[in-house]
């Protein structure tokens, strides 16, 4: 299951998770971000070992910004609540869980 990412549940979901997440900031009008939603639905139902955070850049643009999130669809990982990857563009599955599995 991917997770509504809002500055109200941020903190816990992400920042104090005791699995890897890994945040999707998005928007609805691009291609690209819709391209990548099939995958992370994918991956969040195959495993259970971290979590998928999707963050609607053009409703939460606080969180887009204390992120410097300039270009989307923007993925960053977060492990014990510090970022330790960040990728922008559309991304293939196995990139994606061998970031989460580093």
């Amino acid at each position: 299951m991917i997770i509504n990412g809002t500055k109200e549940n941020f903190e816990e979901e992400v920042l104090k998770s005791d699995k890897p997440v890994l945040v999707d900031f998005n928007a609805e009008w691009c291609p690209p971000c819709q391209a990548l939603h099939p995958i992370l639905e994918e991956i969040a139902e195959e495993r259970n070992d971290f979590k998928i955070i999707s963050v609607d850049i053009d409703e939460q643009d606080e969180l887009a910004e204390k992120y410097q999130v300039s270009s989307i669809p923007c993925l960053i990982c977060f492990k014990n609540g510090e970022e330790v990857d960040r990728r922008i563009g559309l991304q293939p599955k196995k990139r994606l869980i061998k970031i989460l599995e580093k």
